[in-house]
Parts: structure tokens; sequence; C-alpha cells
């Protein structure tokens, strides 16, 4: 059997469980929410960029992260758009609209069209979605 290779993501959910955490699958596989103000990523302030703690896509950076009260990190606009996928969510009774990582397809929150300028969108996500990377400074930008 030939060695798997360093970015091949799991294709079973007995995969994925061994990947992640339970906190982790719970969000990414199984479209779970934390409760609000107890993610590890909340108050976070250090400069980097925020990748998925599925496939290790880059999705936000700490210069559009903002505190927005709601309880989980929020952000006015992605890192890289190439690797975001928006998707209608009617659960809940309710109308939204789901981000997703475009790489793996994990669930990492919401996006709701109260954010500050300049998107004036609020990228709710959840902290076991992410992992943070420190970046060098030159790094910051968004890419698009």
């Amino acid at each position: 059997m030939p060695p798997k290779k360093k970015d091949e993501l799991p294709k079973t959910d007995a995969g994925w469980k061994v990947k992640l955490t339970p906190g982790q699958y719970y969000i990414l596989r199984e479209k779970g929410t934390e409760p609000p103000f107890t993610g590890s990523l909340l108050s976070n302030k250090a400069k980097g960029v925020y990748v998925c703690a599925g496939c290790g896509a880059e999705l936000f950076s700490s210069e559009t992260k903002f505190e927005s009260g709601t309880g989980w990190p929020s952000f006015y606009d992605v890192y890289n758009s190439k690797n975001v996928e928006l998707h209608k969510d009617s659960g809940f009774l309710m109308e939204r609209v789901e981000v997703l990582c475009k790489r793996c397809g994990g669930h990492l929150g919401h996006v709701f069209d109260d954010g500050p300028k300049p998107t004036g969108k609020r990228f709710c996500i959840n902290s076991d979605a992410l992992l943070f990377q420190k970046t060098p400074k030159e790094k910051w930008q968004k890419k698009r």
C-alpha cells in the first residue's frame, strides 16, 4: 500500500474522527455550533491567519477580526475567497448563509449582513473550526 499523501483528506466519517478532535468533528462534519463565549480563539488578538482545522486552507486574517459581542470569533472579510463557499441555510426556521471550507467541505459558521465597514459582513465562525497561525507582517494582507 503506498504511503498517504501529506495533504490527502479523509474520505470517511471514521477517517475524520481520527483526524479531528471531538469538538472539531462536531462542528466541521456535523454542522454543530460551540456555545457562545467558550471558543479558544474568541479573544485571540495575535497577528496571523486563521486556517481550517480540517484541511489547513487559509480562511481569515487577524486584520479583519473584530469584537462583535456575539460570543464567536467574527471577521468582516475572508482572507482567501478561493477557500470559502457560501450556501443558503434554512435550518432552525430561519434563513441564514452558511460558511463552508471549499477544500474539505467543513462547516465553519454563518455570515450576516450586520458587520462593520468596509464590507458590512459579519462572518461568525466557530473557534473549533479554526486553527491559528502566526505569520510575518508582510503576509497579513488578504489574498483575493
